[in-house]
C-alpha cells in the first residue's frame, strides 16, 4: 500500500494531499445514513425522486468536507500531542505532519460550510421544502458544537452523544425530509435503532486516542472511564440497536417488517461476534487490535443499515 503523503514528501501532489485530508475511508459514516434517510423518506411506493437524492448527496458530501477539515483544524494541538507520544504508531496527521497547513485546512473547512448552506438554500427552492435551509443549518450547528468553541463538546464531554444526534438522527432525517417532506411515523423505529448503533461508533472513535486525548484535555468515554468501559458500552449499544429493530418488527410489523430486520440483525450479530473475539486485545495503545475492533463495528453499522435501506427501497416490488 502506498504511504500517505507527508510534509517531507515533495513528490506528493496537491490533489493527493487534499484527498488524504478528506479521509475517504470515513465517508460511509455519512453516506450510509444519508442514503438510509432518503429511503425512509419514500412515499406511497414511489421510486427515489432523483433530484431530491442529488440535493441530499450534495449536502452530505459538502458537509462531510466541512466536518472532516474543521475537526482536524480544531484538533490540531491534540493531534500534535499524539504524534509526539506515538511517533511510529499512528497514521500521519493532516496538520502536525504538514500534509496541509492549518490556515489552508481552516479556510477550506469554511468554504465547505458555505457551500453546504448554499445547497440547503437551493434545495429549499428547487424541491419546495420550506424548512430545508433552517434544517440544514441545524445539522451544521450540531457539528460546530462538536468541534469549535465556545461549546466544543468533543472536549467538555458529550461529543459521542452529539455524534449520535448528528450522524444517527439529523443527517438521515434531513435526507428523508428532502426526499418526502414531513417525516412518516414508520421511520422512527428505524431511526431509533440506527441512532443507538451510531452512539456505539462515536464511543469507539475515541479508543485509539485515549492517552493523547487525556493529555490534551479532551473528555471522552475512553478518557473518563477507560478503555475497557468504552468497549463494553460499544458492545452494549450494538446489541441494544439491534434489539430495537427486532422489537419494532414485533410491535409494528407493517412499519418494520422482519424480512428486512432479519438480514440486518444477522449482519450485526456476525460482526458483533468478530468484535468480541478481538475485544480483549484492543486495550489501551493496542492500535492494530483497536483498528480490527472498529472495522468489525463499522461493518455491523454500515453494512446492516445499507441492507435495510436497499430492502426497504425494493419493498414495493417484493410486497
Amino acid at each position: 500500500m502506498r504511504a500517505p503523503p507527508t510534509g517531507a514528501d515533495t513528490g506528493a501532489t496537491s490533489l493527493s494531499r487534499w484527498i488524504y485530508a478528506l479521509k475517504p475511508a470515513s465517508w460511509p459514516k455519512l453516506i450510509v445514513p444519508a442514503f438510509f434517510g432518503q429511503v425512509l423518506g419514500l412515499r406511497g411506493g414511489e421510486g427515489l425522486h432523483l433530484p431530491a437524492l442529488g440535493w441530499g448527496l450534495a449536502f452530505t458530501f459538502l458537509g462531510l468536507g466541512f466536518i472532516v477539515l474543521i475537526n482536524d483544524w480544531g484538533d490540531r494541538h491534540v493531534d500534535a500531542l499524539k504524534r509526539e507520544m506515538f511517533p511510529d504508531a499512528c497514521s500521519p496527521k493532516t496538520i502536525p505532519d504538514r500534509i496541509l497547513d492549518a490556515a489552508s485546512v481552516g479556510l477550506a473547512g469554511a468554504f465547505f460550510a458555505g457551500a453546504t448552506l448554499l445547497v440547503a438554500a437551493g434545495a429549499e427552492v428547487v424541491l419546495h421544502r420550506p424548512d430545508a435551509f433552517e434544517a440544514g443549518l441545524l445539522c451544521m450547528l450540531i457539528f460546530v458544537m462538536y468541534s469549535l468553541p465556545p461549546v466544543r463538546l468533543n472536549y467538555r464531554g458529550g461529543g459521542e452523544v452529539l455524534e449520535m444526534l448528528g450522524v444517527g438522527l439529523a443527517l438521515p432525517l434531513y435526507n428523508a425530509y428532502l426526499q418526502g417532506g414531513p417525516i412518516a411515523s414508520s421511520a422512527w423505529p428505524w431511526l431509533a435503532g440506527f441512532a443507538v448503533l451510531s452512539l456505539a461508533g462515536g464511543i469507539a472513535s475515541g479508543l485509539s486516542d485515549e492517552e493523547s486525548d487525556r493529555a490534551g484535555g479532551k473528555r471522552t468515554v475512553a478518557t473518563a472511564w477507560g478503555n475497557a468501559a468504552a468497549r463494553g458500552w460499544c458492545e452494549a449499544f450494538v446489541l441494544i440497536g439491534a434489539g430495537i429493530w427486532v422489537t419494532a418488527s414485533i410491535l409494528w410489523p407493517d412499519w418494520v417488517p422482519f424480512w428486512v430486520v432479519g438480514p440486518a440483525v444477522a449482519i450485526i450479530l456476525w460482526n458483533f461476534i468478530a468484535m468480541r473475539k478481538v475485544s480483549d486485545t484492543a486495550v489501551t495503545n493496542a492500535f492494530r487490535a483497536q483498528s480490527a475492533y472498529k472495522r468489525f463495528l463499522h461493518r455491523a453499522i454500515w453494512h446492516s443499515t445499507t441492507v435495510v435501506a436497499v430492502l426497504l427501497w425494493l419493498r414495493p416490488s417484493l410486497a
